[in-house]
């Protein structure tokens, strides 16, 4: 066998042999110290190429209040349903930052009259399964949403609008009139036809399929864990490989059931859960210096206010009163004191990171306030309340909130009537158990002013709430507010599909509705989830519901790899 030596080697090896013991112990070392050295230069230089990435793999576990009854896009109303359907399920649409972008669908387009919307889907579209999404699937889904006897919540975003079917892949939706607002309705989940097309209406709302539910969204039921009486305890979800965005990178997600937010607290402390929502501002102050945590919060859209209802309390008809209400809050100090700063104040109907909001500035200002009154002709009679005679009467600036049974609307309540007591007003609070608020008060509109939250859509339409047609039950315009200029807007911003054009029917509406002071506009709150910091990759979004927070959720990440930054695509 022929040898291969380096050239000089056997000079090297015999020049080494003559050191003496001290001499090869000195070399031996310096030679050591060269070859860690090379091969730390080595491990350096490697490193500056290398670059974390999200890898398959780890699980976390999750936190909600409530038991789950539906989990079904058709029936679903609960948090909790929301929440495990915006898991389990996708729809054509969804939303990314507060955008609408495409999910199931692969294509879309609308008519230049905005009444016929068409979507193209994959033909590889799988459920949970394995079985095919087609376009029969979504024609049954909006049919079952359309039934009346199954009374989705949705029915009234599904009533007037026919469906084509064109194709296994391609299906068109017809509208009565234009609608700007319509493609965020088809963000809602399909289900599989083949499952529910032999069901009742009644079997369809009490079907055990509503807690077995079977979807194409990003992740899919592994098991269920329930109590000796058969309720959920927990669920196992697990990623979905043929998921329509790619297979989520968190391998497995166990969602535990709570009854309250002090039970969800010790699942926290116990080390059941890591992630949770639902808390009060209170609790998410306290946690916020936690190691483990990160309290992720964002404004809400939604619209809390006390509405004031002219009709049944006259007083509240004269306009420097209600203008002096709104001067004399110090909303500051409810998102200060109710909220622990979880919050924003507002005086706007439009919530805020609208495209139309912000145009209106507010200061408190209970001077103000009580020289626009005395201008008016109010003074403070021997009961120290603000009376002023209005023709052959008497009026009195004597009123009631009413309000719903929770400790952050009370605490509101109480706040603002100080606020107006101070201004020379007499008011009392009025709390109601919100079913009995909901029925009783608000539906019949029996109540002088109504401290109140608006959940306001992304699509933002505020038709329910501020049109003259929405002041009765079921409408949701409970300031009981008439404006024919305000009508007019609300009726044309729904068939403006431009921006620029919607935001200038906004700005109209705003400046309208904050002159005439139908409502004193009080805050929005945050959001607030609490997320355990070994996941990565969440995206701070837009957030309407409870269940927004799981938009992007394939995205989020616990493992990494370590990869030369060549090998990753741009």
């Amino acid at each position: 066998m022929k040898e291969f030596r380096l050239k000089g080697s056997e000079k090297l090896l015999k020049t080494i042999y003559s050191f003496s013991a001290t001499e090869k112990v000195v070399f031996g070392l310096l030679t050591f110290i060269a070859l860690i050295s090379a091969l730390s230069l080595a491990w350096k230089v490697n490193k500056l190429f290398l670059v974390a990435i999200p890898s398959y793999g780890g699980s976390f576990s999750e936190g909600m209040v409530g038991l789950p009854r539906s989990i079904n896009p058709v029936l679903a109303f609960t948090d909790v349903d929301k929440d495990l359907s915006t898991l389990i399920y996708s729809g054509l649409m969804r939303y990314e930052k507060g955008e609408l972008v495409k999910d199931l669908a692969d294509s879309y387009t609308v008519s230049d009259d905005g009444l016929i919307y068409d979507f193209k889907i994959g033909n590889d579209v799988r459920f949970h399964d394995g079985t095919q999404l087609t376009t029969d699937d979504i024609e049954f889904t909006i049919q079952k949403i359309q039934d009346g006897d199954i009374k989705s919540p949705k029915r009234v975003d599904w009533a007037s609008v026919s469906i084509k079917k064109v194709s296994a892949t391609e299906i068109q939706f017809f509208l009565k009139q234009p609608y700007a607002p319509f493609l965020a309705n088809t963000t809602v989940g399909i289900i599989p036809k083949n499952l529910w097309k032999n069901l009742s209406a009644e079997q369809f709302i009490f079907s055990q399929k509503n807690l077995e539910a079977i979807g194409s969204g990003p992740y899919k039921i592994g098991s269920i864990e329930k109590d000796k009486a058969g309720s959920p305890i927990s669920y196992t979800l697990n990623s979905f490989n043929k998921y329509n965005h790619g297979k989520p990178n968190i391998s497995t997600i166990k969602i535990y059931f709570y009854a309250n937010e002090e039970d969800i607290l010790n699942g926290y402390r116990a080390g059941i859960i890591e992630n949770f929502a639902g808390i009060s501002p209170t609790q998410a102050t306290t946690l916020a210096s936690t190691s483990d945590i990160t309290i992720i919060h964002n404004p809400l859209p939604r619209i809390f206010g006390i509405f004031l209802n002219q009709n049944n309390s006259p007083v509240l008809a004269n306009k420097e009163i209600r203008q002096a209400l709104n001067m004399a809050v110090d909303k500051d100090k409810i998102v200060k004191e109710v909220l622990k700063n979880y919050g924003v104040s507002i005086n706007s109907p439009l919530p805020i990171d609208t495209f139309a909001t912000g145009t209106i500035p507010f200061k408190v200002n209970k001077q103000g306030a009580k020289d626009l009154l005395t201008k008016a002709g109010w003074t403070i009679n021997s009961f120290g309340i603000l009376e002023k005679k209005i023709g052959s009467t008497k009026q009195t600036l004597d009123f009631s909130i009413v309000t719903a049974d929770s400790e952050d609307l009370k605490k509101a309540a109480d706040l603002v009537k100080k606020d107006w007591e101070d201004l020379g007003a007499k008011v009392t609070v009025k709390v109601f158990e919100f079913g009995d608020l909901s029925q009783n008060i608000i539906k019949t509109r029996k109540y002088d002013a109504l401290l109140f939250g608006e959940i306001i859509s992304k699509d933002l339409d505020l038709y329910a709430f501020w049109h003259s047609s929405q002041r009765n039950a079921p409408g949701l315009n409970v300031a009981m507010y008439v404006n024919s200029k305000v009508d007019k807007l609300l009726e044309d911003v729904r068939t403006t599909y431009n921006d620029n054009q919607r935001n200038a029917i906004y700005q109209s509406f705003e400046k309208i509705v904050k002159d005439e002071v139908p409502a004193i506009f009080l805050y929005s709150p945050d959001y607030i989830y609490t997320m355990s910091n070994k996941i990565h990759g969440y995206d701070s979004q837009s957030i309407n519901n409870h269940s927004d927070r799981y938009y992007g959720i394939e995205k989020w990440y616990i493992t990494t790899d370590d990869v030369w930054k060549i090998f990753i695509n741009n």
